[in-house]
């Protein structure tokens, strides 16, 4: 029998933990403590909800687990995992993922590669806590090819970390080749799989070891719970699982209710955001104000064939950027409305009264740093800290997330933004 469609399996997946129960969701179990009714059988849990390995829905204690996060768990592992032989691990929050997965791989001495467009939070600890750890990263140019990665790799490098699409810029880097490139070499490799969710990627599919999933986004889709996980191949499960338990790394038992609720329908609400945003960029790259926009989906963008060959859809966030010559500075040579310029170009003053004109009082997209559920939402991408070898050069770039709305009251809305944003600049 063929295994049942992936909008199947998320309506069955991960409803009945005990046979005994039948009801149509799970229930939410909130524990801290555990009781047996043995000293033998509280010895045996210990052990196995503490060892390495991490036995199987083993706990002696509310952070080792619940049924309801077990039942999570249970379900990314199998819907991340595509097939593959994987386990997952619930952290509470998408940053506590990502944390997570270089404090288990890594140690003083060691050196990271990293992508240069990755979710700034990870490349702040990378540059933080890691390096103050005595491990050392280097950033690589987002959509490098295998060769130029390569010539990055030393004898005490023992993770490389990828972001695809990248963060705020969306570049797309062949994963598969330098997935490749990483087993070859005994690396470990870990995607930050934020954008496109299994609904539209696969990344053990492409060869990487973990997949690391901010919850909190796409899983929830409804901006009412933080959350993070971790998904491993079971030859790294031990090493993974140990950093877990040595830190305490535990959600509540509501949350991962929420989680599996909103899981049920995530497929659905993937396809919406994906016609909505597709269909708000295509708009905006016919507007005189916006220089170009950053969607893998759009043929005009760079990665859009390894995008087609990788992934079967996109999400609802991208970005755009706004026309430099608006915002020249006076006497400052900007000739052409199509021309690039450095940020020095630009006028500090004019980049704020504009973006302040086209973000604020907007119907329907609000202004905030998180994106992935129901609403839309709007940030002028600030990212000069956040980049190192591929420095953004551009004019001001602002990022989107199309949420649920209807797209033509989303367009309408940016229209008036873009017209508060002339007469703003008129003046």
């Amino acid at each position: 029998m063929s295994q049942p469609a992936f909008s199947t399996r998320l309506s069955h997946i991960a409803r009945r933990f005990d046979e005994t129960i039948a009801t149509v969701n799970l229930p939410v179990y909130r524990a801290s403590t555990v009781l047996f009714d043995s000293l033998a059988a509280a010895t045996q849990a210990g052990h196995d909800a503490s060892a390495a390995v991490g036995a199987l829905h083993a706990s002696s204690y509310g952070t080792a687990g619940t049924p309801t996060t077990y039942a999570l768990m249970d379900a990314l592992a199998e819907l991340e995992g595509a097939g593959a032989a994987c386990r997952a691990a619930l952290m509470p929050s998408g940053l506590a993922a990502i944390s997570t997965a270089l404090l288990a791989f890594l140690k003083p001495g060691d050196h990271l590669l990293m992508s240069d467009s990755v979710y700034g939070p990870a490349r702040m600890f990378a540059l933080g806590m890691l390096k103050r750890l005595g491990v050392e990263t280097t950033f690589f140019v987002p959509d490098a090819d295998v060769a130029a990665v390569a010539a990055l790799i030393r004898p005490s490098t023992r993770a490389l970390y990828l972001e695809s699409p990248g963060s705020y810029t969306f570049e797309i880097q062949d994963v598969p080749a330098l997935a490749a490139l990483a087993r070859s070499r005994g690396i470990v490799s870990m995607i930050d799989n934020a954008w496109a969710s299994p609904v539209f990627s696969r990344p053990f599919e492409w060869g990487v070891d973990l997949s690391i999933l901010p919850l909190t986004k796409y899983w929830s889709g409804h901006s009412d719970v933080l959350m993070g996980a971790v998904v491993a191949r079971e030859e790294h499960w031990p090493t993974l699982w140990g950093a877990v338990r040595a830190m305490g790394m535990c959600v509540g038992g509501d949350d991962a209710f929420l989680i599996l609720r909103g899981l049920r329908t995530v497929e659905v609400r993937m396809h919406r955001h994906q016609e909505t945003a597709l269909e708000v960029a295509g708009w905006l790259a016919e507007c005189p104000e916006v220089e170009r926009v950053l969607h893998p989906a759009l043929p005009s963008h760079p990665g859009h064939a390894l995008w087609r060959r990788d992934f079967s859809g996109s999400s609802g966030l991208f970005s755009f950027e706004l026309d430099p010559a608006l915002f020249a500075a006076p006497g400052g040579g900007q000739e052409s409305a199509g021309s690039s310029s450095s940020p020095g170009a630009l006028d500090p003053e004019r980049v704020a009264r504009g973006l302040a004109a086209l973000c604020e009082r907007r119907r329907h997209f609000g202004i905030g740093y998180s994106w992935g559920g129901y609403e839309s939402l709007i940030m002028p991408a600030g990212i000069s800290s956040l980049r190192g070898v591929a420095p953004w050069t551009g004019g001001p770039l602002l990022r989107l997330h199309c949420g649920l709305e209807d797209p033509a009251d989303l367009i309408a809305d940016l229209e008036d933004g873009l017209a508060a944003l002339t007469i703003a600049l008129a003046d």
